[in-house]
């Protein structure tokens, strides 16, 4: 898996410096952009794509600070000061008021310390954007990034090559997909939630977000079709399945 790409702020150059020093040694991430200037970092960043972001809260001589900047970038953060506990208050307030991760550690900012808080703030991230996105391999194409909330279905219909492991993908905003070479046994590994995508019979796996109405036996749910339209499409429910799918709903 490829390192995290994240920016640093850091207003005093010489502790920038040794910041990114100590993150490039610790191998864990990526710093893909760094500035003692939060304009700067915000010019830099439109430039170059970055995941997380590492912040000195309290910059002196700017009319922002490091949470302005959280602010605006929407990313997930580790803010670095020296004066966490004067914006505890704030911190806390941004991370109950937002989808991204948040945390903190107090300067000294050591390579201990990074090598403690680091691996913890990189799996919280890759397992929310996990929840968020998959990318799959298409007939046509490879490695799409697909949000998980786009998803309706899956299904191995024999028609479309499940003897080759292939599968078809449906969807609400755009036609259905051939998987290749894609098994259920395998779809945690890749980023599918085992508690969102259920079993419903052998051969079909249902977001069950997507779930509209059950009846004789059959989930009904909106899919777009080959044309590009949308349509209703029936899922079967095998009878090992019922009692939890009637439960589900």
């Amino acid at each position: 898996m490829s390192k995290l790409k994240v920016a640093i702020l850091e207003d005093n150059k010489m502790l920038l410096k040794e910041l990114k020093q100590n993150l490039d040694q610790s191998g864990l991430v990526e710093v893909a952009v760094w500035a003692s200037d939060p304009e700067d970092l915000l010019q830099k960043v439109s430039k170059c794509s970055v995941e997380a972001l590492i912040l000195d809260i309290d910059i002196s001589g700017s009319s922002m600070n490091g949470l302005d900047i959280a602010h605006k970038l929407q990313l997930p953060v580790l803010f670095a000061s020296g004066k966490t506990k004067d914006f505890y208050a704030v911190i806390e307030d941004l991370n109950m008021n937002t989808e991204n991760i948040v945390d903190h550690i107090s300067k000294p900012i050591t390579p201990e310390k990074l090598n403690k808080i680091l691996p913890k703030f990189i799996k919280q991230i890759r397992l929310t954007n996990s929840f968020k996105f998959v990318y799959l391999d298409f007939a046509g194409s490879k490695r799409n990034k697909i949000a998980i909330s786009d998803i309706v279905f899956l299904d191995s219909d024999k028609h479309f090559g499940a003897a080759s492991n292939n599968k078809r993908i449906y969807f609400i905003d755009r036609p259905p997909e051939t998987l290749v070479d894609f098994t259920f046994s395998k779809m945690e590994d890749i980023g599918f939630d085992k508690t969102l995508f259920v079993q419903t019979h052998k051969s079909y796996r249902l977001n069950i977000k997507k779930y509209r109405s059950y009846s004789n036996h059959f989930i009904n749910v909106e899919v777009m079709n080959e044309q590009g339209k949308l349509e209703i499409k029936q899922i079967p429910v095998s009878v090992n399945f019922r009692k939890i799918i009637r439960e589900l709903k």
